[in-house]
């Protein structure tokens, strides 16, 4: 695992098999929402990269893709009442992500993850976090002393 910034995968299939989602049939989709995501490391933001889940050879996607780098998730499901978390993102991105990890970046003493969904700093172990209809989504990895602003809302006027 490396560093930040960390770039798509060159071939998607390994990643969306480990998250569980395979190829969508974009034509049946039942459910359609957006969130967005923004990762911070030691005050810095990291770009989503565009094309996460999304296979550029054949045009398959999964349920849960990117299409640029703006960190605009997109969940196109034909399962209405699919339910998706952020861990299976990472999963898509090739990055490791749970309490105590972003990618090769560890909790440890002096360092700490944090996660915010619409500014509230959520509990627990982000890649457990649902996914939902236009959530601001924030996860930000630095000092522990260091004060949190993290992005409260986006626009998604124009998603």
């Amino acid at each position: 695992m490396t560093l930040p910034p960390w770039p798509a995968p060159s071939d998607p299939a390994p990643g969306m098999r480990a998250a569980g989602l395979p190829f969508s049939d974009m034509n049946a989709m039942a459910r359609h929402f957006h969130a967005h995501l923004d990762v911070i490391v030691a005050g810095q933001p990291v770009p989503v990269p565009a094309d996460l889940g999304v296979d550029s050879s054949s045009g398959g996607m999964s349920a849960l893709h990117t299409h640029d780098d703006t960190g605009l998730v997109h969940v196109e499901s034909p399962d209405p009442n699919g339910l998706y978390v952020l861990g299976q993102l990472f999963n898509e991105w090739n990055v490791a992500l749970d309490a105590t990890r972003l990618g090769a970046l560890t909790v440890g003493p002096g360092t700490s993850l944090r996660t915010f969904v619409n500014g509230v700093e959520f509990p627990g172990n982000p890649a457990a976090l649902p996914l939902g209809e236009r959530q601001q989504i924030a996860l930000v990895y630095g000092p522990i002393n260091t004060p949190v602003t993290p992005p409260a809302s986006y626009d998604f006027r124009n998603d």
